[in-house]
């Protein structure tokens, strides 16, 4: 009898999962927001589905926010604490924001990483 471990370079996550709040993408095409807005900051996530484990720093991972299904690229993390439930069958951690895309940057995110058209968000804007 086996196991399944889900490996991740992607942190896509709900606000309810710990999206940071901040992170506002109305907002972000007016004046956009750039790591440095958040330098020093943790932020936690929490309750992923399934057992996961992150790339480690100083590796990147990718950072979506999970909008109903669709999903929009935010830019780069590192995942810095994983915290795994092994009776929920849960993942939760902490991570810091290293890089946003610019708007324009975030317009061809999902082509170039993704390519499912299923869940891209700026696709259906």
């Amino acid at each position: 009898m086996g196991s399944s471990i889900e490996l991740n370079d992607t942190l896509q996550i709900t606000f309810e999962q710990g999206f940071p709040k901040e992170l506002d993408y109305k907002k972000h095409k007016i004046k956009p927001f750039v790591a440095d807005n958040f330098e020093g900051r943790v932020f936690e996530f929490k309750d992923k589905p399934n057992i996961r484990i992150y790339k480690l720093p100083p590796v990147r991972n990718f950072l979506v926010q999970n909008i109903n299904g669709k999903w929009l690229y935010w830019g780069l993390v590192h995942v810095v604490e994983v915290i795994h439930d092994n009776i929920k069958q849960t993942t939760s951690g902490k991570f810091k924001i290293i890089y946003i895309y610019t708007p324009d940057e975030m317009k061809y995110a999902h082509k170039m990483i993704d390519r499912d058209k299923d869940t891209d968000y700026l696709d259906v804007m």
